[in-house]
C-alpha cells in the first residue's frame, strides 16, 4: 500500500494487499501495534506497514525471533476475548544440537502479548517436552525507523531527521531519532533476565532445559519523547492486573445483549471488544479511534457516527466525543487547515510531518458533514440522557456549529450547504466519501466545486430540529422557533431541487452551477436516517437501494452497478460500507419499511459469519453475491474500524424501532420486528437515568413483546405497532 500526491492531494495508493499477509493488531490509548501470525515485525512486501506505533510514528520497527538462526513453526495465533491480549503459541523446527537432532515439536513457546500506557509487555513461556535435556539459542532481533505514519503510507520526504546510534546498557537496548521538528523519539527495550550477549541489535539467549523445565522471559518496550514526562513502566504481570481493570471499568459502561441466535451472540461480542478497544481515554472523555492502521487517530466525522451509533447502548462515548470536539472547535480562519469558525475538525495527527506542514491534518478541518453531525449527536445525546448539564456546558459550541452552516458551509446563499478545499493539500472531496473521483455526473465527470451533497443537506436539516429541541429545553423559545423555521423550508426545497425523476432517488449532489450529479448512490439512503426525505419518496429511494444495481446480496453499494465509474474494488465507487448500510437501515426504520430493515441487517450479518472472528472491515468489495462463496475482502481495508464496528448496535436499535426517551423515563418501540433467525433478545445493564435495567423483548403470537425484568424501577415501555409515516418537526 502506499500514498500518493496528485495535484497537491493526498490519496491511498494499494501497492500490496492486507489480506495476502495475515496480521494481529493490538491497540491502547495512542499506541497500537501491528504483528504477523507468529507474533513478529518484520517488512514484507513492496510497504510494509507492521511495527508499533505511537502517536503516528513507527517506534519499533522489526522484532524477530529466531530458535538456533531458524523461525519457530506457528501452531496457532490469536487475540484473547477482550481484544487486548494476543496469545500466540509456537513450537521448533528440526534442531540440531551438538550432533543431536531435536526433533519438532519438542519444545513449545507461548507468546502474551499487550499494550500499557505507552509500552508494550510480552512475556515468552519456553517449555521442553523432551525426556532429555536440550540446549538452543533464542535471539530477537529489533529495529526502530520512526518513521510517520504518511510514510509508511508511501508520501516520501526530501529530508529526515537524524536516527542516532543504538546504545546497549543494563541489559537493554536504546533506539533514538531526532526529528527536523526538534523532538527526539525513544524507544527503550527491556529484557528480563538479562541477555547472554547482543550481537548489534539482537539480544541473545543460551538456554538449556532439564526435561519438562520452563522458563519465562520478559520483554518491555516503552515509546517516549523528550516533550512528554517520562514513561514509568510496569513488569509484565502488574501491567496486565492495570490492564484487566481498566477493560473491566470502561466494558461496565456499555449494555450486553443476548438475543436467541449463538452467531448473532459472537458478533455483538466482537463488536463490543472492538469498540472498547478503539475508545480512548481522553482528557475530555471517551473518544472511539478511527480505524488501524491507518486511521487510529480521533477523526470528527467517524467518531460522532460510531456514538450515534452506540447511543443506546453506551451514552457516554458520546459525551466524550461532544466534549472532545468543543475543545477543538476552530476558533479562527485558516486556508491550510480548511478552518473556520465554528467548525468541527476532520482529523488530528500527532507525528512529524503534521508538525512540520508537510501534510494539513495535525488540526484538519477539511470535512462539510462533521459540523452538521455535532449539532445532530448533542440532540440525540440530549434525549438519551436528559443530561442538561452537558448541553448546557456545550450549547455556545452548539450556536457556533450553527453559525458556520448558515454564514459558511453556504458558500452561495442558496440555503443548501457546499464545500470546496482552500487548502492547497487538503482533501478535494469533503463528504464521507473523500475519494479524488467519488463525487462525478451521470456522464462520469467529475464533479466542479463548489460541491452540495445530498447527505449533507440533511444532516443540516436534522441539526436545526436537534437544535429546536435543545433550544427548548433550554426555554431559549426565540431560537427554537427560528430554527423550526429553518428546517421546514430547507426540507421543502431540498425535495424539490434533489430529486430525481429518472432515477426515482435523491441526486448524489448538486455542482456549483446547480447542475446535478445523477447518479445512485448510498447517499440518498442517508436522507432517510436524517427524516428530510418525503414519505413517498422514502419508499421510491428504499426501492431503489435494494435493486439489483444497489444490492450485492450482501449489502448494499455506495453507487448502483449501472453507473458509468462503477466498480466494486473501488474505495467508494461500488463498495459496501457497514457502517453507511447501518445508517440506512436506521433511515428505513425512521420510515417503517421493517422488512427492508431486516433485509439489511440480514445480508450484513451474514457478511460478519464470513469474516474472521466476526469482525467487520472497514469495507468490503461489491461484487454479486454467488451461491457457495462469500464476500470478496476489500485489500486495504482498516480493521478493527470503529463505525463498522458499531453497525451491529445501530441495525439492532433500526429493527427494534427503539428510542429512549430519558425525560419521561420512557423505552419506546416504533414498530418492532426481529429477523426469523432471532427469537429473543435480552439486555443487560442498559442505564437509564442511573438506574441499570434488564429489558427483553421476545417474538410473541402477535408481534414483539417487551419487558423489563426485575423489580419495578419506574421505567415505562412504550409499543407503538402502528407506522409513523413521518416525524413533524419540534
Amino acid at each position: 500500500m502506499n500514498l500518493i500526491e496528485i495535484e497537491d492531494q493526498h490519496y491511498i495508493l494499494a501497492t500490496s494487499s492486507l489480506i495476502d499477509q495475515r496480521t494481529m493488531v493490538l491497540k491502547d490509548d495512542d499506541s497500537f501495534a501491528v504483528f504477523d501470525w507468529h507474533g513478529d515485525i518484520h517488512q514484507v512486501g513492496a510497504l510494509g506497514k507492521q511495527g508499533i506505533y505511537h502517536r503516528d510514528t513507527r517506534y519499533l520497527s522489526a522484532m524477530e525471533l529466531h530458535l538456533d538462526g531458524v523461525r519457530p513453526v506457528l501452531l496457532s495465533g490469536s487475540p484473547r476475548e477482550d481484544n487486548q491480549m494476543l496469545m500466540i503459541d509456537l513450537t521448533n523446527p528440526d534442531l540440531i544440537d551438538k550432533e543431536k537432532v531435536i526433533l519438532h515439536g519438542t519444545i513449545h513457546l507461548l507468546r502474551s502479548k499487550f499494550l500499557w500506557r505507552s509500552a508494550y509487555h510480552e512475556k515468552i513461556s519456553i517449555r521442553n517436552y523432551d525426556l532429555e535435556p536440550v540446549s538452543f539459542s533464542l535471539d530477537i532481533r529489533f529495529d526502530a525507523d520512526f518513521v510517520d505514519i504518511f510514510e509508511v503510507r508511501g508520501a516520501v520526504r526530501e529530508r529526515r531527521g537524524i536516527k542516532e546510534p543504538i546504545i546497549r546498557d543494563n541489559g537493554g537496548l536504546q533506539f533514538s531519532y531526532k526529528g527536523l521538528d526538534d523532538i527526539v523519539r525513544t524507544t527503550n527495550i527491556s529484557l528480563t533476565p538479562i541477555p547472554e550477549a547482543f550481537n548489534h541489535n539482537s539480544a541473545v539467549y543460551l538456554i538449556r532445559l532439564d526435561p519438562k523445565q520452563q522458563i519465562e522471559l520478559e520483554i518491555t518496550i516503552s515509546f517516549s519523547d523528550n516533550q512528554e514526562p517520562p514513561v514509568v513502566t510496569l513488569p509484565f504481570g502488574k501491567a496486565k492486573s492495570a490492564l484487566n481493570a481498566y477493560m473491566e471499568r470502561v466494558g461496565a459502561y456499555c449494555a450486553d445483549i443476548i438475543t436467541s441466535n449463538d452467531q448473532f451472540n459472537d458478533w455483538l461480542k466482537r463488536s463490543k471488544s472492538d469498540l472498547i478497544t478503539m475508545t480512548t481515554q481522553t482528557s475530555r472523555g471517551l473518544y472511539p479511534y478511527a480505524g488501524i492502521p491507518w486511521y487510529s487517530t480521533p477523526f470528527g466525522r467517524d467518531g460522532i457516527i460510531t456514538a450515534m451509533e452506540c447511543l443506546w447502548a453506551e451514552p457516554e462515548i458520546a459525551k466524550g466525543v461532544l466534549m472532545y470536539l468543543a475543545r477543538t472547535q476552530a476558533r479562527d480562519f485558516n486556508d491550510f487547515q480548511d478552518a473556520e469558525p465554528g467548525k468541527i475538525f476532520h482529523e488530528t495527527r500527532g507525528g512529524e510531518m503534521a508538525a512540520l506542514g508537510e501534510v494539513p491534518f495535525e488540526l484538519y478541518y477539511g470535512t462539510v458533514d462533521a459540523t452538521p453531525l455535532f449539532v445532530c449527536l448533542a440532540g440525540r445525546y440530549l434525549r438519551r440522557t436528559n443530561d442538561l448539564v452537558t448541553i448546557s456546558e456545550i450549547w455556545p459550541n452548539i450556536q457556533q456549529a450553527l453559525f458556520w452552516i448558515d454564514h459558511y458551509g453556504d458558500l452561495d446563499g442558496d440555503g443548501f450547504v457546499e464545500y470546496a478545499t482552500k487548502s492547497h493539500k487538503g482533501l478535494t472531496n469533503q463528504g464521507w466519501k473523500d475519494s479524488q473521483d467519488a463525487i462525478f455526473y451521470e456522464s462520469g465527470g467529475l464533479a466542479e466545486y463548489p460541491i452540495a451533497l445530498c447527505e449533507v443537506q440533511g444532516y443540516v436539516y436534522e441539526a436545526k430540529v436537534r437544535a429546536c429541541e435543545i433550544a427548548r429545553a433550554l426555554d431559549d423559545d426565540l431560537a427554537a422557533d427560528r430554527l423550526k423555521r429553518e428546517a421546514a423550508l430547507l426540507k421543502e426545497n431540498f425535495n424539490k431541487a434533489f430529486w430525481s425523476e429518472t432515477k426515482q432517488t435523491y441526486f448524489l449532489a448538486l455542482d456549483g452551477q446547480k447542475k446535478p450529479c445523477n447518479v445512485a448512490s448510498s447517499n440518498a439512503g442517508h436522507c432517510l436516517f436524517s427524516g428530510i426525505a418525503s414519505p413517498e419518496h422514502a419508499i421510491s429511494v428504499a426501492k431503489s437501494l435494494l435493486g439489483e444495481p444497489m444490492f450485492s446480496g450482501w449489502g448494499i453499494r455506495t453507487i448502483a452497478d449501472d453507473e458509468v465509474r462503477y466498480n466494486p474494488m473501488s474505495y467508494h465507487n461500488g463498495s459496501i460500507w457497514p457502517h453507511d448500510n447501518a445508517i440506512i437501515a436506521g433511515g428505513f426504520s425512521r420510515y417503517g419499511l421493517m422488512q427492508e430493515t431486516i433485509q439489511v441487517l440480514t445480508a450484513t450479518f451474514d457478511t460478519a459469519s464470513h469474516m474472521q472472528s466476526y469482525r467487520l472491515a472497514e469495507l468490503f468489495c461489491g461484487l454479486p453475491r454467488e451461491k457457495g462463496q462469500g464476500p470478496t475482502s476489500y485489500p486495504v481495508a482498516c480493521s478493527p474500524q470503529a463505525w463498522s464496528v458499531g453497525a451491529v448496535f445501530l441495525m439492532l436499535q433500526a429493527c427494534l424501532g427503539m428510542e429512549i426517551d430519558a425525560a419521561t423515563d420512557t423505552i419506546i418501540f416504533c414498530h418492532p420486528v426481529l429477523p426469523s433467525f432471532i427469537n429473543e433478545v435480552t439486555i443487560t445493564n442498559l442505564r437509564l437515568n442511573n438506574k441499570s435495567i434488564i429489558l427483553q423483548v421476545r417474538q410473541g403470537k402477535e408481534g414483539l413483546d417487551a419487558a423489563i425484568l426485575g423489580p419495578d424501577n419506574g421505567v415505562k415501555i412504550k409499543v407503538v405497532n402502528s407506522v409513523v409515516e413521518e416525524e413533524p418537526v419540534a
